[in-house]
């Protein structure tokens, strides 16, 4: 059990828990798990961290095979500009390895921006906290969860 696991199952959000085998060479791991578990890729979303001009730590939420738009994201948490945050950082905030990071579970609760795309489904897919594990949960129970935001952070690659 991961920690993002757990915080579904102690709030007693229904959801799956899907597993694969994670190739180390794999390019994309969110492209990995659409491949390997055979879902369709707008409803597998990846989870990323920015950071804002006052260094404060920020989680964006979007499909795998769109990139995030760092100024709809600063737009929409009111800033003036985000970066991706530095990987030992996301690290360190999370508590999840690169590739294995889960919106949810995390040791610091930050805040969350979900792509707007994620409410066209009935379940979505993010990392349960892991390499090769997926959990496939409502994104309605995500939001809610999360207290996330929801808007057009995605664009095409």
């Amino acid at each position: 059990m991961t920690p993002a696991i757990n915080y579904l199952n102690k709030n007693k959000i229904v959801h799956q828990v899907l597993t694969y085998h994670h190739e180390t060479n794999a390019q994309s791991y969110g492209l990995e798990a659409v491949k390997k578990l055979k879902l369709p890729a707008p409803q597998v979303f990846k989870t990323l961290v920015v950071s804002t001009e006052t260094n404060q730590l920020v989680v964006a939420i979007v499909p795998v095979s769109f990139q995030l738009n760092l100024k709809s994201v600063a737009k929409t948490i009111k800033c003036k500009k985000v970066l991706m945050a530095e990987p030992a950082m996301v690290e360190r905030s999370t508590g999840y390895v690169l590739g294995g990071v889960s919106p949810l579970g995390q040791k610091k609760r930050l805040t969350t921006v979900l792509d707007s795309s994620a409410l066209e489904y009935e379940l979505i897919y993010v990392s349960a906290g892991k390499r090769g594990l997926e959990i496939g949960v409502n994104p309605n129970a995500l939001i809610r969860l999360l207290n996330a935001k929801v808007s057009d952070i995605a664009q095409l690659t």
